[in-house]
């Protein structure tokens, strides 16, 4: 193994070299993965999950992958980086497809997300909230659409279903639920 330190005082290893102590099961090649490439994949996952929650859970997922299934890597497609890298962002793609994630966002309200965001800005909050006041003054039956497609991610056929209406009611309420909020939020910002 080659002698040279890294700036943690770690052997820096090539990519052959871990290849082989993660083929060998050796877990001073899983060790080297995990603190010199944990950063670069956690920041690919947030990215595409947002919560630290979630993101924490799938990086588990990741790495216990890039250890059962090393020996799929093909040197002659890419690098290992480039591997993990697309393990990361598949496995955060199906966290976010995943039946638990989609059911908990639903459930989330909107206060809820524009409180637990750690990345939006007082002021954004703050308009966050005069948006959800301004949908809050629409008829019942256009909050409820509004909120479900645009809040909960729900598709028109998942409103139709769950409300038992019929699909192009769906369709002609939402359209005119959004005519009504644009002129509503026109008279916001004047």
């Amino acid at each position: 193994m080659d002698s040279k330190l890294n700036s943690l005082g770690n052997p820096k290893l090539s990519e052959d070299e871990v290849i082989s102590l993660l083929l060998n099961r050796d877990e001073m090649g899983f060790n080297y993965l995990y603190d010199n490439y944990s950063g670069a994949l956690y920041g690919v996952i947030l990215k595409i999950v947002i919560y630290n929650e979630d993101a924490n859970e799938v990086m588990q997922d990741v790495f216990v992958k890039i250890w059962n299934s090393i020996n799929q890597f093909d040197s002659t497609k890419g690098t290992l980086y480039t591997w993990m890298l697309n393990i990361a962002r598949n496995s955060a793609i199906d966290k976010l497809k995943s039946k638990a994630f989609q059911n908990n966002l639903k459930n989330q309200t909107l206060p809820d997300f524009v409180s637990d965001s750690e990345t939006l800005s007082s002021e954004q909050k703050h308009s966050f909230h005069e948006i959800e006041n301004i949908i809050n003054s629409l008829k019942e039956e256009y909050k409820v659409l509004i909120y479900k497609a645009y809040f909960s991610g729900f598709t028109q056929e998942e409103i139709s279903e769950e409300l038992g209406i019929p699909l192009g009611t769906v369709k002609t309420r939402t359209r005119a639920a959004l005519i009504e909020l644009r002129n509503l939020l026109k008279e916001f910002k004047s």
